[in-house]
């Protein structure tokens, strides 16, 4: 990106917001302190080269656009291109919960991690109402606000947002596989990193590492050495997956592994529901089945049935206790010992 240019205190986009100084950068350009000319209020601007090879910010604006007004959604100011770039002004936010983690050397007391993952799934929770999933859930990602809003969670950097089923029919888009991993590998959820679509509990399960995160100071994944980026996802899926769970959560409240488990259960439910029919499970179902293939599967989902709803049961049980515990919203007897 051109410091020629964006280096410029006379850079002044959208007719009244001027660059101050450079504050932050990513893959996409870089984010600017900026303040409004005609109020002296202070913003964020964040800038990308319109020749950028993957641009994404124009896209990203869209979905600001459509969660305006969400509690912890940042309030967008402008969008527009000058001098070669795409440009958002939003609301100027504080430390992401990165920065706080670092601040606080890299420790979390149990009441914060708690207080932070409610206000985490309330913000997930109202983009999954909005029909997007975020695909990249992380510290990085969850700002606290300044001001008033000090001490309110925002969620941003909707670039990699997709939307996971249809306003109107509610339906949801098809099951996939051999896509590319999209998000953070570090806080990737197993379906991401096996190449599987994407949908909500892939965003919860990602959550669930990063309060594992929090609560251990590390992630058994991190550290890996690899000779290409390919390699280093591959070895930080193998870890993953051969983590378990209780493993993951040893020495912390049952709750948090009662929650990864309940995400990952849902995968596996699903997973066996596709082999319960006998169908591929990169299958596309056609838009009518002719009556003698729906009679035999029905056969074949009757004959497997037991099999699926000891799953489920299993699944329903855990999503029960995990809100009976409402671990989540309060402490529990199992974190009030641990002081």
């Amino acid at each position: 990106m051109s410091s020629g240019i964006v280096g410029c205190r006379e850079f002044v986009v959208g007719g009244k917001y001027r660059l101050v100084r450079k504050i932050g950068s990513g893959s996409f350009g870089d984010i600017y302190l900026g303040i409004n000319i005609t109020n002296g209020e202070e913003v964020a601007i964040k800038l990308e080269a319109m020749k950028a090879r993957h641009p994404q910010l124009l896209y990203e604006s869209k979905v600001y656009k459509i969660l305006q007004g969400g509690v912890g959604i940042p309030h967008i100011r402008w969008f527009g291109q000058e001098q070669q770039y795409n440009i958002l002004v939003m609301d100027l936010l504080g430390p992401s919960l990165e920065d706080l983690f670092n601040f606080c050397s890299r420790r979390f007391t149990m009441k914060t991690v708690l207080m932070l993952a409610d206000q985490m799934i309330g913000r997930i929770e109202f983009i999954h109402n909005k029909n997007f999933i975020h695909r990249d859930i992380k510290p990085d990602n969850f700002l606290m606000g300044i001001g008033r809003h000090c001490n309110k969670l925002f969620l941003i950097d909707f670039g990699l947002a997709k939307k996971y089923r249809d306003n109107r029919s509610r339906a949801h888009i098809p099951y996939r596989e051999d896509k590319n991993l999209t998000g953070t590998a570090r806080y990737a959820s197993i379906n991401a990193h096996l190449g599987i679509e994407q949908s909500r509990r892939d965003d919860m399960e990602s959550l669930g590492y990063v309060l594992m995160y929090f609560n251990r100071g590390s992630l058994p994944w991190q550290g890996l050495k690899a000779a290409t980026k390919k390699q280093k996802y591959e070895k930080i899926s193998e870890k993953k997956m051969s983590t378990p769970v209780e493993s993951l959560c040893k020495g912390f409240p049952a709750e948090f592994a009662m929650y990864l488990n309940y995400c990952r259960g849902l995968r596996r439910l699903l997973t066996l529901l596709l082999q319960s029919l006998e169908l591929p499970r990169n299958h596309q179902l056609p838009h009518r089945a002719h009556k003698n293939n729906s009679e035999v599967a029905n056969r074949q989902y009757t004959n497997n049935q037991q099999k699926v709803a000891a799953v489920t049961a299993g699944v329903i049980i855990s999503g029960c206790q995990l809100k009976r515990s409402n671990c989540f919203g309060r402490q529990t007897d199992s974190v009030k010992k641990m002081g």
